[in-house]
């Protein structure tokens, strides 16, 4: 298995992903085209950041 990274520049698209919810799993390609969607990352309250 090789480890690598691919660097997005303004304007890609990003790449697809899959993360699990309360309602199940949510994967990027079931909004894509059809919602803006945002992505917020951010450190908790509770996190030395």
């Amino acid at each position: 298995m090789t480890d690598t990274t691919k660097t997005l520049k303004v304007g890609d698209p990003a790449p697809d992903f899959s993360l699990a919810s309360e309602s199940g799993k949510i994967s990027l390609n079931d909004y894509r085209g059809k919602k803006n969607v945002v992505l917020v990352f951010y450190p908790l309250a509770w996190t030395p950041v």
